[in-house]
């Protein structure tokens, strides 16, 4: 197995079960649904065949949801593709219309509260950029800098305005409530501003009663001022380059990783890294080398998972993609464990800090004796997570009684989840963990393991426990 995970975004390149198993079956540990594109109905559509496709796949994968948030997009662009040169005046009216190049339309209602003049605007990923010269009424009176073929329903970025809309729209709510009717793993909330946006969604989550996930979405200026917040309200988060290129300097954004895996493994944080990964591999069945580099560097970051969108969604060859991933993971984390000795220490809530040390000191032992797995029973998530932040040299297998915990386990870096009933006591767990280990060729006889666990199994906070076992079942 690869350490690093993999999500893959679903869409009509990857909505058969048959196709989603193949991507099981090459390493793909979450699916992601856009709720950008689509209804809920063939959302429903792409769950039905993940949940077919898992039920029949031995090895857990998790889904998420991803809300769109306040995505501002252009109007209806009649004809479609029409030029737009520098120099041009251009008028952009609030609220949704058709349009031409001279004037169209926005889905936002608050543009010309919220743009002022001098100001720029960016469209489809800041392929035209424009500059805010006046306004009047409920006109935003532009002139072109950047020109290039307008189309409709393109994103618009306003990486020098304050939006005053929330990052949780009303459609983002109905996404929610299929996301909780529907039992999804994690939500990945967009264009987070500040930790209110989570803990509003969090509050939401804990009144109907689930355990859904929240994973933070960092895509702009605002976001990256109150960063140490978010990463700490959140439970996992997102590295969004797409709009982050498009809102802060380019040149700026491979240190924004950085600064972000940084700041993620400090606070044991599961982190994502995202967008155009793989690119090229939309049209072509081979990456490029610069793609190939920045997937390997996003793993020498101690990235946890590295996601791909529509090298999946739309791409010609998505398990072409997936494969790609899993032979620069396996290259890249070999390289990292023969030349990288480091066990970092994360920050944790007071409950856990005896799991996270212990953590630690699992990896120290791994190092000294060699061993070939470290297995873990973590009811809720969290020792795996720390066992997972502290960058052991062996895969961690995660057990758990409840599948819900199984599934979100799987965003984490280096442990492989599986669901089983509680044993009554350690000795029991022991055996259970040589049965897999053996039957999924994972450990042989005469190996070296550790064990992580505590009385009673099962119970948040016992974790009191390291054993160093030999493998005798055969």
């Amino acid at each position: 197995m690869i350490k690093t995970k993999i999500i893959a975004t679903l869409g009509p390149s990857s909505n058969q079960a048959g196709t989603i198993k193949s991507l099981i079956d090459n390493g793909v540990d979450v699916f992601r649904l856009n709720f950008s594109h689509g209804t809920l109905d063939e959302h429903a559509e792409l769950l039905d065949a993940v949940n077919l496709a898992r039920s029949e796949q031995y090895n857990m994968t998790a889904v998420i949801g991803d809300l769109c948030g306040p995505k501002i997009r252009t109007g209806q662009i009649e004809p479609e593709g029409q030029m737009l040169s520098a120099g041009d005046e251009v008028i952009i009216a609030a609220g949704e219309e058709t349009g031409t190049a001279k004037r169209f339309g926005t889905n936002y209602e608050r543009f010309t509260e919220d743009v002022n003049t001098g100001e720029r605007v960016f469209i489809d990923d800041g392929q035209i950029a424009l500059e805010v010269t006046g306004q009047k009424d409920n006109e935003t009176i532009c002139r072109v800098i950047v020109g290039g073929t307008l189309r409709s329903r393109k994103g618009i970025n306003l990486p020098d305005s304050k939006l005053s809309s929330p990052s949780i729209t009303e459609r983002d709510w109905k996404c929610v409530d299929w996301a909780i009717e529907k039992e999804l793993d994690f939500l990945a909330l967009s264009f987070v501003r500040s930790s209110d946006e989570i803990k509003e969604l969090r509050d939401y989550l804990s009144k109907a009663g689930v355990d859904i996930k929240i994973i933070a979405k960092i895509e702009t200026p605002q976001g990256l001022e109150h960063l140490e917040e978010i990463v700490r309200a959140s439970d996992a988060v997102l590295v969004a380059r797409g709009d982050l290129g498009v809102e802060m300097e380019l040149a700026e954004v491979p240190l924004i990783q950085k600064r972000i895996t940084q700041m993620c493994r400090d606070l044991g944080r599961p982190v994502v890294v995202a967008t155009q990964m793989l690119q090229s591999m939309i049209e072509k069945p081979t990456a490029t080398r610069a793609e190939v580099s920045d997937v390997a560097n996003a793993i020498m970051d101690f990235t946890d998972a590295v996601m791909l969108s529509g090298e999946t969604a739309v791409g010609k060859y998505p398990l072409e993609a997936v494969q790609t991933i899993q032979r620069i993971a396996r290259v890249t984390e070999s390289y990292l464990e023969e030349n990288v000795n480091v066990h970092p220490k994360s920050a944790t809530v007071d409950e856990l800090v005896q799991t996270a040390s212990m953590a630690r000191s699992v990896g120290q032992i791994v190092d000294d004796i060699g061993a070939k797995l470290v297995a873990v029973w973590s009811q809720g998530g969290s020792s795996a997570r720390l066992l997972s932040k502290a960058r052991i040299d062996a895969a961690v297998l995660a057990l758990s009684s409840e599948e819900r915990s199984c599934h979100q386990m799987c965003l984490h870096y280096g442990v492989l989840p599986r669901c089983r009933p509680i044993p009554e006591n350690i000795e029991q767990f022991t055996h259970l963990v040589e049965e897999m280990i053996i039957s999924d060729n994972l450990a042989q006889v005469g190996d070296k393991i550790v064990l992580l666990a505590g009385q009673p199994l099962g119970a948040a906070g016992t974790t009191n426990a390291i054993i160093v076992h030999n493998v005798t079942a055969g």
